[in-house]
């Protein structure tokens, strides 16, 4: 299937890979690490950029579960077979350690000319055996930053591979990291052929996960896709939630509680407690750890009420992608009845469901979009776009504009959004704005009103400044 979009993170990669070429890196060697949530396509993007490189290359991938001499001779029939110039020095070897069988890998690697070398799921060797990080280190220091080559880790396991490089790891200093995330909204709409406001809710449903974006025909509607990924329980859209539950937290029945609670809109440490704790409330020595954990694994994210008043303890949880969090709040529960052939009741299913859920997941969306659209000459020093809520959510903003989060030190803007279809922001939204904006801490009566809406506005409605899915699409268009 052909490659689409990426440019920035192929640029970001050229970068790398242009220092070791012209010789500007700290050694003749770079190093760079690549991580990114699970099936979002860094293994793709990286034998993608291989291909195009024009170098020798060879390309590492681990496999879960196997013993760690079985990898090394995995390592070794891996760079037997690549384009690299010394790879019938090693094809055969049989290594007794990881240190070994790095080194050996450095034989492989061309001393006069650059070449790139590969290694997928670095979590998983660091599993199998403790001692491949220091090893790592070793051959890195000792005989492959000497030569003109780029090392590029890649992992899955976000919280493994922050440490991969954290003080007091044998391979601090040595790399910077890279995060792939998903498709980006003008990604998105660039492969389906959309216009910006179906773009947006093609972004809700695939979550720019590459595969699921990829099954998307070009400008097909919202419901043609929907009836077509409902046919089958193996198609990509239904299946990837589930292999990223079951791959990230196999068994782990009160992690995946937890994570329905958040996707079903139970954003409160109260509330999730309540929900996934069954007839009894899941007790704090139980829920802090797993939060912690969804935290760290980049699953969730916290979002916390921006304004000049300090709230720490007023967060409200998320899940972190937007296909992940359509696949709990959505399609979970649908897919019982495409495995029974429904797949017209799976969708009457999701359509119902979906105003509302679209509703709430558009929010993050629209801040982020925001963001990337400033400054402007309106608001030169904003730099955070959050929300802002008290504890009984009565007011809920859904738009604050500020010069730092969580705590700010000047309010911008204060705003709403409204994502009704055929239904346009109106004098009753405006008016409500005004009425709560007040409440939100640093703001005052002067400070301007903006709105956000996907139908457009009504003719007696001016905020100080008014978006639609075009604005937020043109943030992700930018040069």
């Amino acid at each position: 299937m052909e490659f689409t979009g990426r440019a920035t993170d192929l640029a970001l990669l050229g970068d790398r890979l242009k220092l070791v070429i012209e010789g500007r890196a700290a050694n003749r060697g770079a190093a760079v690490i690549v991580t990114g949530r699970r099936r979002v396509g860094k293994s793709r993007l990286v034998q993608e950029f291989c291909d195009r490189s024009g170098v020798p290359y060879v390309i590492f991938q681990a496999t879960l579960g196997l013993p760690a001499a079985v990898e090394r001779s995995e390592l070794a029939a891996a760079v037997g077979c690549s384009t690299l110039p010394g790879a019938e020095l090693v094809a055969g070897l049989q290594a007794t350690n990881w240190l070994q069988a790095l080194r050996a890998l450095a034989v492989a690697v061309p001393d006069d000319r650059p070449s790139i070398v590969v290694i997928d799921e670095v979590p998983w060797l660091s599993a199998q055996d403790r001692s491949f990080e220091g090893a790592l280190q070793t051959a890195w220091d000792r005989d492959l930053s000497a030569k003109p080559i780029l090392l590029i880790l890649v992992g899955s396991d976000l919280s493994v591979m922050d440490a991969l490089t954290s003080y007091g790891r044998p391979f601090f200093g040595r790399a910077p990291k890279m995060t792939v995330n998903p498709l980006h909204l003008g990604d998105v709409a660039a492969m389906t052929g959309l216009g910006a406001a179906d773009a947006i809710d093609a972004l809700l449903l695939t979550g720019g996960f590459p595969e699921i974006v990829q099954s998307w025909s070009p400008g097909m509607t919202r419901g043609d896709f929907l009836r077509q990924a409902l046919s089958s329980p193996l198609s990509p859209f239904l299946a990837a939630g589930e292999l990223t539950v079951s791959s990230e937290f196999p068994g782990t029945t009160s992690a995946y509680a937890v994570l329905r609670a958040i996707g079903g809109e139970t954003r409160t440490f109260t509330a999730i407690a309540q929900y996934a704790g069954g007839e009894a409330p899941m007790s704090p020595g139980t829920l802090t750890p797993i939060i912690r954990t969804l935290l760290a694994k980049k699953v969730l994210a916290v979002d916390q009420p921006l304004s000049l008043k300090t709230d720490n303890r007023n967060k409200r949880y998320r899940i972190a992608d937007p296909y992940l969090r359509c696949w709990l709040g959505v399609l979970a529960d649908a897919v019982p009845l495409i495995e029974r052939g429904r797949g017209d009741l799976a969708l009457d299913l999701i359509e119902r469901a979906w105003p509302s859920f679209r509703g709430h997941a558009v929010e993050p969306v629209v801040r982020e979009s925001l963001l990337r659209l400033m400054p402007d000459t309106n608001w030169p020093q904003t730099g955070e776009v959050g929300g802002w809520w008290n504890r009984q959510n009565n007011p809920e903003i859904d738009i604050v504009g500020a010069d730092r989060s969580p705590f700010a030190r000047r309010i911008d803007f204060i705003g709403s959004i409204k994502w009704h279809e055929g239904k346009p922001f109106g004098t009753s939204e405006y008016n409500r704005l005004a009425r709560d904006a007040i409440e939100v801490p640093g703001a005052t009566h002067d400070t301007p009103l903006v709105a956000v809406s996907r139908s457009g506005f009504a003719g007696n409605v001016s905020p100080a400044a008014a978006w639609g899915p075009e604005d937020l699409l043109r943030a992700w268009q930018r040069p």
